[in-house]
């Protein structure tokens, strides 16, 4: 695949904040678009949790679109463990 190809079929998400802030991973554009919405599954405290990412603002960097996304913690699962539910 040359690097023009990839340019219009992939994207890079950056993960402005919540859960998985400042970790960033390449998604491919449906119909030449970036996803208005991502879920992103993640073991946090051992425990795997649904995370979901509102997209935000766009821009092109060497020739690659960037787009930041935000937490949209109330569609999210709980980031802190309940204690109640641990084994001791």
């Amino acid at each position: 695949m040359s690097d023009a190809n990839q340019t219009e079929t992939e994207y890079i998400v950056e993960y402005a904040d919540g859960p998985l802030a400042g970790t960033t991973e390449r998604r491919l554009l449906i119909g030449g678009k970036v996803d208005d919405r991502i879920g992103a599954v993640a073991a946090i405290e051992g425990l795997e949790s649904l995370f979901w990412y509102v997209a935000g603002e766009e821009r092109s960097v060497g020739g690659e679109k960037y787009v930041k996304y935000h937490f949209d913690a109330p569609d999210s699962d709980p980031v802190e463990a309940d204690l109640e539910d641990e084994s001791l």
